[in-house]
């Protein structure tokens, strides 16, 4: 990833959650979630519109994210630490204001051509 670029948060959710194993970490400002070998994320929805990503161990819920996609404006794809990460900045910008509400850093980059995709459902 040479430059930043946007794209829309509902491209990027959709391309996310077919990615979940690829995820090394994602947080807000205040909290970031780790991954390792034996976790996995797993993203769900509540009622009211919230968005779920959980990290978890067998069954057993480590830490999760509650995000409010109406707070997301885009999605910026920047450089990571190092050439093996690549991060995500879900942005809220007002006229006064932008801010990275939330992250992902992810082992690879965003490819379009991945969005036909549909994760399939895993019982």
């Amino acid at each position: 990833m040479d430059a930043p670029f946007t794209l829309t948060f509902e491209d990027f959710w959709r391309w996310l959650s077919a990615h979940p194993n690829c995820i090394i970490r994602a947080g807000t400002p205040e909290s970031v979630l780790y991954d390792d070998e034996d976790l996995h994320w797993h993203f769900a929805s509540e009622a009211e519109g919230t968005l779920l990503v959980q990290v978890l161990r067998g069954k057993f819920l480590l830490g999760e994210l509650l995000l409010r996609p109406e707070q997301v404006t885009y999605v910026q794809g920047v450089a990571g630490e190092d050439e093996k990460e690549h991060v995500f900045e879900l942005i809220s910008e007002t006229k006064t204001d932008r801010i990275a509400v939330y992250f992902f850093v992810l082992a690879h980059g965003y490819e379009e051509e991945d969005l036909s995709f549909t994760p399939a459902r895993v019982h």
